[in-house]
């Protein structure tokens, strides 16, 4: 989807297979006071992550030399920026429930570019991607310094990223996974690749590992369409982002914490069946507790 107020033609999302659905709604027009919320908050964000991925490098020097793979200090850092990302966007935030303790991964629905500021603002994790993002322009300076771990669809190296997968997670790092392969409108939760939770199930990894679900939940600002924050199919990524730096009043995104699922006992399948249940449920059912 092209939007009609950008000052020019944005980069075409990255060819790969996206969820169609019905077609997005047009982007609201962005007048006087929007552009002036996008200088300003664009102008904050960008600052924000400037100093942010300046400073995370020597505190990693820091963790390196005293403990080596962990990240106590940057993990909350990512934490920090990330909130005050959304403060300047001025999207609100909450989180429902406490991240899982012991080793594990999270498992999430995915609706937006947004879902990287919103999940990194509710734990420390690491965001799983396909390999091919390490050499998006701007995006792998973002993925290097936050540790993405990225995965090749290729049976010949299944067992060394396996390999690499079960050192992180005994490392204690929270590697992120969205399941739907894709993003949605943010309205629905697409079905989990069952193929995904095979990784899980590799006998490398600790015995009590667990997956701890996470449901994303956006309100669109008033009187914008639902589906405002979502981001899929070929939606450009300039224009949406542009639109929504421009909302002079945002909605509202709600992360939940579901309790954990342990690996025992689970086929691939029926893990997968376990934590789609989970996250399907938190969409469509509000939550009663914040933190």
């Amino acid at each position: 989807m092209t939007g009609d107020q950008g000052p020019g033609p944005a980069p075409a999302r990255p060819s790969e297979a996206t969820w169609r659905g019905a077609a997005p709604p047009p982007l609201p027009r962005i007048g006087p006071l929007g552009w002036v919320l996008v200088v300003l908050r664009g102008t904050g964000i960008v600052t924000v992550l400037l100093v942010g991925v300046t400073l995370i490098l020597p505190m990693r020097a820091v963790e390196r030399l005293f403990v080596g793979s962990r990240r106590p200090l940057t993990g909350p850092w990512v934490q920090a920026v990330c909130r005050l990302s959304l403060l300047i966007i001025a999207l609100r935030w909450r989180c429902v429930g406490r991240p899982m303790q012991g080793p594990g991964a999270v498992v999430a629905n995915h609706s937006s570019w947004l879902d990287i500021f919103a999940l990194n603002a509710a734990m420390p994790v690491f965001f799983v991607s396909k390999a091919e993002v390490a050499g998006w322009p701007g995006i792998n300076i973002l993925t290097a310094v936050t540790n993405t771990h990225f995965v090749t669809r290729d049976p010949r190296l299944a067992r060394a990223q396996a390999a690499e997968f079960g050192a992180r997670t005994r490392a204690g790092h929270r590697l992120l996974f969205f399941p739907e392969g894709t993003s949605s409108d943010g309205r629905r939760v697409l079905p989990f690749k069952p193929t995904l939770f095979q990784a899980f199930l590799d006998p490398a990894l600790p015995a009590n590992i667990s997956l701890q679900p996470v449901t994303v939940r956006y309100r669109s600002p008033p009187g914008c369409d639902a589906r405002f924050y979502g981001w899929w199919s070929d939606m450009e990524l300039g224009p949406h982002l542009l639109a929504v730096l421009a909302q002079p009043r945002q909605g509202e995104v709600t992360v939940i914490l579901h309790p954990r699922v342990a690996v025992s006992g689970h086929t691939r399948k029926s893990l997968a069946a376990a934590a789609e249940a989970a996250v399907r449920a938190g969409l469509q059912i509000p939550p009663t507790a914040s933190s």
